[in-house]
């Protein structure tokens, strides 16, 4: 089914230190930033989480603007997004019903590309408020110095992991163990983070090659099938270490880790084989 579409405002509004918080300003201008938020019953997390982006933009002249997509929501996400349009540029995709994070993330990923120019950049993140929007500038930065894409790495010397269900952490850990041995990639170590900045010419490059299946799977290995695809791209990748603070997290978990770990191995199956 294709997403309704709504909008609702358009109005303006390497490894590296995180010892920032969400209210350092970003200091690199030629770009405009767009945030793409994947969404599904955040009610809880989502007003901090807009709030804490609006302050890492305070202190800059540089343009910015945040999509959300509601992925079916029951709750009042779409009506939070609503009352934040008052406050700051941002903008609403729908789902009628539930689609999964894949589907989310791919449309969250087209409304961007088709607002942004040439230098501009697209930063994904999750809407649960367990990734701190302060690293956005660090992220910005290592774009300008080069990079196509900047990963928030759990894995980076200085990173930090609170409050991470044991299981989650081995998936994390299994998964960044069998990516680098079958897919090396330089300047990677985590390959199923969601916290991601990228060139907005990349993703555009990415949609052109692939279409749809340019983020093809459903679930949470959607991630890790884009950063494989890229990879074929022959993008350069850099990491700045994430410090994830799932206590933060605002309602329960959307993850079903043993499918999460089922789907995985299927990906990495079929990028192996040639069939991606």
């Amino acid at each position: 089914m294709d997403p309704q579409k709504e909008t609702v405002s358009s109005q303006p509004a390497s490894d590296v230190s995180t010892t920032m918080d969400s209210r350092d300003s970003i200091r690199f201008r030629p770009s405009k930033i767009f945030m793409a938020l994947p969404a599904y019953n955040e009610e809880e997390a989502l007003p901090e989480l807009l709030e804490r982006i609006g302050e890492a933009f305070a202190d800059s002249n540089l343009p910015y603007e945040v999509i959300v997509v509601d992925d079916g929501s029951k709750d009042d996400t779409a009506k939070i997004v609503s009352q934040m349009s008052f406050q700051m540029p941002i903008h609403l995709v729908q789902h009628e019903v539930n689609q999964g994070l894949g589907v989310t993330l791919r449309d969250g990923l087209r409304e961007a590309v088709d607002r942004a120019g040439e230098r501009d950049i697209i930063v994904t993140m999750d809407a649960d408020n367990t990734h701190p929007p302060g690293l956005i500038n660090r992220m910005v930065t290592l774009v300008h110095e080069g990079c196509d894409v900047v990963i928030a790495s759990r894995f980076q010397p200085g990173a930090r992991v609170v409050g991470v269900p044991i299981e989650r952490h081995f998936l994390s850990v299994g998964a960044r163990a069998l990516f680098t041995l079958l897919f090396p990639t330089r300047g990677v170590r985590d390959y199923t983070s969601g916290y991601r900045a990228y060139k907005a010419s990349v993703i555009r490059q990415g949609f052109a090659e692939h279409g749809d299946d340019f983020v093809g799977e459903t679930g949470f290995s959607c991630m890790a099938d884009v950063l494989l695809k890229l990879r074929k791209q022959g993008v350069l990748f850099g990491e700045a270490p994430l410090r994830l603070r799932y206590d933060q997290k605002g309602g329960a978990s959307k993850m079903q880790v043993f499918k999460t770990m089922w789907l995985t191995l299927k990906l990495l199956g079929r990028h192996r084989v040639g069939t991606k």
